[in-house]
């Protein structure tokens, strides 16, 4: 999602983004019986999901085995959502704590958001979403329930959409119309992407016929951009060792700990601060990396060796690429801003003596046109392809095509294949939300 919104909005487009969070629903009943009877404050302080996560499976656990339980559950939702001061009140607690430590994994990842609604903020829209589509004829009641059937739509007729439970509860379709109504009227969007995992396709499909025969006049162009697994070498889910859910923090901190090993081994006389700063961006950079490059409707195998080799399509091998470039500018002795500037005025020409020259040229072209299929298919991996690509064409004309052994307008006219080819793997990179160093 945050590569979809850097590459719009180099592309010149609006982009409003939201993080629609979870803050709301049934597990909330679940949570509150786990807060007011097992709650570790001191885990908490330390590790506030990490302490919600245990709660809720010890709680559902605790609900599969014992109907008391589960009704117990019920009751805490049930008291939250009709106002319950102490139950709103340990809810805006577990909103906080979250709030707080996810905001410190997106800063890590440098992944912003214009809004985070989350599912609460509509909550007194729901009555109203709910009686229109009665009134429309789109919601009728089956066994106590509303419900909207798909008549005509062969994929859903076998799967109508619950909006209104049996004992008046709400559902993620109802949250989600009601959000789709707050955007359309607040925002005035052309288009709504939303990225998340495949597991959710149904919900999806139901969703925008929904709100399609619902509000026929609005003309908003609906998406699901929709992303496979991540599984570990077993070819199951990604798990640690006990298996657990891995936590995304452990996770990068684990890609900075490898990265700097290898930061100290290629360069032991670096400076500490300056070691770990390069080992975050390379560590970092890795995971999103690989993250990004497949097929996003693929399951892929979560590989450390293979993510941050400097070999291959990965992340550091283009940002090793990169470091190459700049260190021919400071053996020239050149600065590259003002060399690009003399370029940007006409002062210099690219000459395409060898072949390798013109290849590379015409793949510095094409990073538009990659852009632009980036955003048409909703699919990162095409940049990263690109990128990687770009590198190789690179490799090939250095190989080829001496540069600072070059002279007069020859010469230049390399160096500006060589700055360009940077600036385009560094503007790649960083639509992909990727940082590059300035050395490796």
């Amino acid at each position: 999602g945050d590569c979809l919104a850097r590459v719009s909005r180099f592309l010149g487009h609006e982009v409003i983004t939201d993080n629609h969070i979870g803050d709301w629903g049934t597990q909330f009943g679940k949570l509150l019986v786990g807060w007011k009877n097992h709650l570790d404050r001191d885990a908490l302080a330390t590790d506030a999901l990490g302490e919600l996560e245990r709660l809720y499976r010890l709680v559902n656990k605790a609900c599969e085995e014992e109907p008391t339980t589960l009704e117990e559950a019920r009751q805490e939702l049930v008291a939250l959502q009709r106002g319950d001061s102490t139950n709103l009140s340990i809810w805006r607690e577990m909103q906080e704590v979250s709030r707080v430590q996810f905001d410190q994994v997106y800063a890590r990842l440098q992944v912003q958001f214009d809004h985070t609604l989350g599912e609460s903020f509509y909550n007194d829209q729901l009555p109203a979403v709910v009686s229109e589509l009665i009134d429309q004829g789109l919601a009728v009641e089956s066994q106590g329930a509303k419900v909207v059937f798909f008549q005509g739509i062969p994929e859903l007729e076998d799967h109508p959409a619950l909006i209104l439970k049996k004992d008046g509860g709400a559902n993620y379709t109802t949250t989600d119309l009601a959000t789709l109504d707050y955007r359309r009227k607040s925002w005035e969007p052309h288009e709504i992407i939303y990225v998340t995992d495949g597991r959710q396709q149904l919900h999806f499909k139901q969703l925008f016929q929904i709100f399609k025969r619902w509000q026929p006049e609005s003309g908003i162009q609906l998406s699901h951009t929709w992303f496979g697994s991540i599984l570990g070498p077993d070819g199951k889910p990604f798990k640690t060792r006990s298996g657990d859910t891995v936590k995304l923090n452990d996770l990068l901190d684990e890609a900075e700990e490898r990265a700097l090993k290898a930061v100290r081994a290629k360069s032991p006389d670096l400076a500490e601060d300056s070691a770990r700063e390069i080992a975050r961006i390379i560590g970092i950079g890795a995971v999103k990396y690989a993250d990004l490059l497949p097929n996003r409707q693929t399951d892929y195998v979560f590989d450390w060796d293979k993510m941050l080799s400097l070999s291959g399509n990965t992340a550091p091998y283009l940002q090793y690429a990169s470091t190459r470039i700049r260190s021919i500018f400071k053996k020239a002795d050149l600065d590259e801003e003002a060399f690009l500037a003399q370029w940007s005025q006409g002062a210099l020409q690219l000459v395409m003596e060898e072949k390798q020259e013109g290849i590379l040229a015409r793949k510095l072209i094409h990073f538009g046109l990659i852009l632009e299929s980036v955003l048409e298919d909703h699919r990162p991996n095409f940049l990263c392809n690109y990128l990687y690509e770009l590198a190789g064409c690179y490799t090939a004309f250095y190989e080829h095509c001496p540069v600072l052994k070059s002279e007069g307008q020859l010469r230049a006219s390399r160096l500006l294949l060589c700055l360009l080819t940077r600036r385009v793997l560094n503007k790649g990179l960083e639509l992909l939300g990727i940082e590059t160093p300035d050395s490796m």
